[in-house]
């Protein structure tokens, strides 16, 4: 089976694409940089001819609330229409838990968006959302940074591992399209706070992480359960620790 892989050579795309070929598919890593580009069009009807499924992994190169808005709208539009040219039998696209709560972000009116076109296109699909990666962790701090304190909403998350979200894009790539939204997170449930904690603290980070209700989560309000999946979300395997220590080996190589 060919299956196009949309960010193929990003942090989830490229072990979605060994996942997938380890499996025997031929796998396209489709990206700018290997003449693919979804926002100008350019190279999508060659990489999607003969594709049974796509898996769009792809994610704005800026954060800027309308240039990211027009990266998912232009991109999900071409990305359909090209998919339906080639007749491309399921569309799998990532996005986030918690992403229809959201809208106050830039970012998440994108994804919004996003998923809006793919409900539309006539396309089979199947929507993934997961929880925030431990990847980003850092990331959260650093919108948050306050002097000698990281300021965070008072929220829950679930976090997950992008080795556990590579696994389960590519096994619902493999599925039939289910025409509809799962979720994906981490095995443990812990607040936001207390995560950004364990991270300063593993990294050797001096600053406290402290919860503020006048903080915000990339520009929007957090309710206890705005980054948290509903019931019976498919769980991945890694937590914390297990990831920190996986993480930091890698970086050592």
């Amino acid at each position: 089976m060919k299956i196009v892989v949309i960010g193929g050579s990003g942090l989830i795309g490229a072990k979605v694409v060994e996942h997938l070929r380890a499996r025997g598919h031929e796998t396209i890593a489709a990206s700018p940089a290997s003449g693919v580009n979804t926002v100008t069009g350019e190279g999508l009807a060659n990489a999607l001819a003969g594709a049974h499924v796509v898996v769009d992994v792809a994610n704005s190169p800026s954060f800027e609330d309308d240039a990211v808005l027009a990266f998912f709208q232009t991109s999900g539009r071409n990305l359909c229409a090209a998919e339906k040219a080639a007749g491309v039998g399921h569309h799998v696209a990532l996005s986030v838990v918690g992403t229809d709560r959201l809208e106050e972000s830039g970012y998440f009116r994108g994804k919004i968006a996003q998923e809006a076109l793919i409900r539309e296109s006539g396309v089979p699909y199947t929507i993934v959302r997961s929880t925030q990666f431990f990847e980003f962790v850092g990331g959260i701090a650093q919108a948050g940074a306050d002097g000698d304190t990281v300021r965070l909403p008072p929220a829950d998350i679930q976090p997950i591992a992008s080795d556990d979200i590579a696994l389960a894009v590519a096994d619902y790539a493999l599925a039939a399209p289910i025409n509809g939204v799962v979720e994906v997170a981490g095995p443990e449930g812990m607040r936001l706070v207390d995560l950004v904690q364990r991270y300063l603290t593993a990294t050797g980070d001096g600053r406290k992480a402290i919860e503020d209700e006048q903080a915000r989560y990339f520009g929007a309000r957090l309710n206890d359960d705005t980054l948290v999946p509903g019931a019976n979300p498919r769980l991945g395997s890694t937590g914390f620790d297990a990831w920190f220590a996986r993480s930091r080996a890698v970086a050592a190589r």
